[in-house]
């Protein structure tokens, strides 16, 4: 069977040949159970191998390695603000974010971790099987490798199925990627007690429930692409495939190329590093470098203890919101195919300029107020009538560096009454092209993609 036909299958099984829904779910309470967790907000005098250099200049590990707090500062023409400062986790390893395939009876099974990350607002979520910076796979932390590390070093091109370099949060990251990759497996191995066979229709399933399926996940399989005209019914949560493979978009790919390079070339981003203790409307206290206006996020520090990790006690800087933020992609059916309002958005980290992002994305400030309300579209997800609400859960950030930050995720069906004309940075894409676009590096960013993981096929 042809990959993307496995991929078909395996997001049309509700029936896992292992486990039924109920099940898994007992099952992550399971582990939750099992595991011993506390994490605890200390002073930055306590890390232990993190230290301020350079007259507080930069927040980083002895060793130079994991990740380092900076500040930055960007001049930018896009948007109302052409200048500002800010803290930004700058961590340029490319790890590895990756997915053990395997097929039985015909159906792709994809093998998931129950992982405890310090972040994660109810402790286990589900990860891929491989969720590993450099850092980490290296044993720079002088701990166990990662669990199955070897079949992603040791795989064959006829075993990987899926390989991209994604994008992280542009907000937050600077110019950060990891490495998305799925590999197939033909023999039989061993399953450790964290670990489950799921099918990618369960995935998705489990993705209508808040804060189950972790970020890293959903960055994954937002990649793999199904040969699927989106010419579909909605019907509650749920969206069907229509196998007539059909595709009549109102904007053809070179004027999405077009819309895309034109916005990279008028829009500038200036990124130059300075010292964190001298941005501007940014104090570091004794716990924590915050906002003077308590806006936006803090650069925190956290004791952490998890027993079941390749280090099972650390301490590190980590990014807590000051709120929770939205994500919605507003569709509608435009010459009877399904269209995504998409945004060219541009944040401090990213690494090309513009990616492309959800309709409506409010992280860094309260979206409902701080000026946010003539943002394009807001109001209308937010007064948006429970019939036309396809999806909508909070969903977490990724819990390894983000303290307990989760959004609202929505997908919204407009009505015939919202204009086909867009504001300027703003285009109608159908879903066969996003995940074209997916497909090739820093086109979509992290917040798009993990709406698009949610899109269920059943």
């Amino acid at each position: 069977m042809k990959t993307k036909d496995l991929f078909l299958a395996s997001a049309l099984t509700l029936e896992n040949k292992f486990y039924d829904l109920n099940y898994i779910k007992k099952w992550i309470k399971v582990q939750n159970n099992n595991v011993n967790v506390n994490i605890n907000k200390i002073d930055f005098k306590d890390l232990k191998g993190w230290n301020f250099y350079d007259e507080y200049s930069i927040l980083k590990h002895e060793t130079s390695k994991f990740f380092s707090i900076e500040g930055i500062d960007i001049k930018t023409n896009w948007g109302q603000v052409s200048n500002w400062q800010q803290p930004i986790i700058n961590q340029p390893e490319i790890g590895y974010l990756g997915f053990i395939t395997k097929e039985f009876d015909g159906v792709l099974y994809f093998l998931l971790q129950a992982k405890i990350e310090p972040g994660n607002v109810n402790y286990v979520q589900l990860s891929p099987t491989l969720q590993a910076t450099k850092s980490n796979y290296t044993q720079v932390h002088k701990g166990k490798t990662p669990n199955y590390l070897n079949y992603f070093t040791n795989a064959t091109k006829n075993q990987i199925i899926l390989d991209q370099l994604q994008s992280e949060q542009g907000a937050r990251f600077l110019r950060k990627r990891n490495r998305n990759i799925i590999i197939k497996i033909e023999e039989d191995i061993k399953i450790e007690d964290n670990f489950i066979w799921l099918t990618l229709g369960q995935i998705k399933l489990l993705m209508q429930e808040d804060n189950l399926i972790n970020m890293d996940t959903r960055t994954v399989i937002s990649g793999i692409s199904i040969d699927f005209d989106f010419n579909a019914n909605f019907n509650s949560n749920n969206v069907f495939l229509n196998s007539s493979n059909k595709d009549k978009p109102l904007f053809s790919f070179d004027e999405l190329i077009q819309f895309i390079t034109n916005r990279k070339c008028f829009y500038d981003l200036e990124v130059s590093s300075i010292s964190l203790s001298k941005m501007k409307n940014w104090i570091i206290e004794k716990d924590c470098i915050k906002h003077v206006e308590n806006k936006y996020f803090k650069i925190i520090a956290a004791q952490v203890s998890i027993e079941n990790r390749e280090v099972m006690q650390w301490t590190q800087p980590m990014v807590e919101p000051s709120q929770e933020g939205i994500c919605a992609f507003v569709c509608k059916k435009i010459n009877n195919v399904i269209h995504f309002i998409v945004q060219a958005k541009l944040e401090a980290g990213n690494f090309d300029i513009i990616e492309l992002a959800p309709t409506v994305q409010c992280l860094t400030g309260n979206y409902r107020t701080d000026g946010h309300e003539s943002l394009p579209f807001l109001k209308y997800v937010l007064n948006a009538k429970e019939n036309q609400i396809i999806f909508d859960t909070l969903q977490s950030e990724e819990g390894g560096r983000f303290y307990r930050e989760q959004n609202r995720n929505l997908l919204i069906m407009s009505d015939d009454n919202l204009s086909n004309e867009l504001p300027e940075n703003y285009i109608w894409m159908t879903l066969n092209q996003i995940n074209t676009f997916i497909k090739y590096n820093n086109y979509f960013n992290i917040q798009a993609r993990s709406l698009i993981a949610a899109i269920s096929y059943i």
